[in-house]
């Protein structure tokens, strides 16, 4: 390695091998075929000092651009850090080194600068992870410059930018459906916030409702966090007229829980609690939470390979859509006795 622990570059490693750096990069890429002698000198001095290719450099020289950028709001809560997961998956596994930008806000500036950054790379494509109303201005301001294709909750009318869907309207339908089944009048919604109007697990669990002639209650809106729920929950903990809630997702289910119990109200005895996405504590909470499994994994693979089909082939794909899962655990059952 270099005494001074600066990466090496290709002109060191044509110095250790002892040939030219136009040498050591036909060795490379093997665009140009070099003699077995020269190889193996090349691969040893690779070896030797340690050398990555340089993805800008590697793009130059092959003509293939070698980088992924994924655009997201947020990358460390569950569905997000999932979905990232995925996607780093796939594309490692064919080849392609991922980068992330976090888009502080919906700021036209925040979302300009994270575009800009990601823009300024060798870029073969870009993922827009589109679970919330950032996401959305996001995928709108990317140029047409490049491949662009968004990882998404709620299912669009189709547009140039193809996309992966986890069908949560199917989600939040069935999940009200089930709990319509158990002989609750109808159930309360505690939603996360919305990407956009008449989409996803809220218009899911309100068809399910009008399908079935139930009365429709107003929805309850939310944050993300468990916090959130505690507090959206203060609106129904004292109406005992509320025997089943759908919650947006597995964590405000926790915060709607807490708020139950310290108003003395048992889960499910009196309340039937629905979670959505089935992160990995939901089995362990006691009781057990019922919810809606989401393979978030999976939609990250599904993201990038279509992304990847139209690099390869020049031509945006189709969208690529996954239903989620009623998981039935412990959480809801029939309502109580009146």
């Amino acid at each position: 390695m270099n005494s001074d622990h600066t990466p090496p570059v290709l002109a060191d490693v044509a110095a250790r091998a002892g040939v030219s750096v136009s040498s050591v990069s036909r060795a490379l890429t093997g665009r140009t075929p070099v003699s077995p002698r020269v190889h193996a000198k090349v691969m040893a001095a690779v070896e030797e000092l340690g050398y990555r290719p340089n993805a800008a450099a590697q793009a130059l020289v092959s003509g293939r651009r070698s980088t992924i950028a994924v655009l997201a709001r947020n990358t460390i809560r569950y569905g997000y850090a999932a979905t990232l997961q995925g996607i780093e998956e796939a594309a490692r596994a064919a080849g392609y080194v991922v980068v992330i930008a976090v888009v502080e806000s919906g700021d036209q500036g925040d979302i300009a600068r994270a575009i800009d950054l990601v823009m300024s790379q060798p870029l073969a494509g870009v993922i827009v992870i589109e679970f919330d109303a950032v996401g959305v201005a996001t995928l709108d301001a990317l140029p047409a410059t490049v491949p662009v294709v968004a990882a998404a909750g709620a299912p669009r009318r189709r547009t140039s930018r193809p996309h992966a869907f986890l069908d949560d309207f199917e989600g939040g339908k069935a999940a009200t459906e089930y709990l319509l089944s158990l002989g609750h009048r109808t159930v309360h919604h505690i939603a996360i916030p919305a990407t956009r109007a008449r989409s996803g697990r809220a218009w899911g669990w309100r068809h399910a409702l009008e399908a079935a002639g139930a009365p429709v209650p107003e929805i309850i809106r939310a944050g993300y966090h468990p916090t959130s729920g505690y507090d959206a929950a203060q609106a129904i903990v004292d109406d005992h007229d509320v025997t089943a809630v759908l919650c947006g997702n597995d964590e405000l289910a926790i915060g709607v829980a807490r708020a139950l119990q310290e108003h003395g109200r048992r889960v499910p005895e009196d309340v039937s609690l629905v979670g959505f996405d089935d992160q990995p504590f939901a089995q362990m909470w006691l009781p057990a939470l019922s919810t809606v499994a989401q393979d978030f994994t999976g939609l990250g693979r599904r993201t990038f390979e279509l992304l990847e089909k139209w690099i390869e082939t020049g031509t945006p794909p189709e969208d690529s859509a996954a239903t989620p899962r009623l998981v039935i655990r412990e959480s809801a059952d029939v309502p109580p006795r009146a």
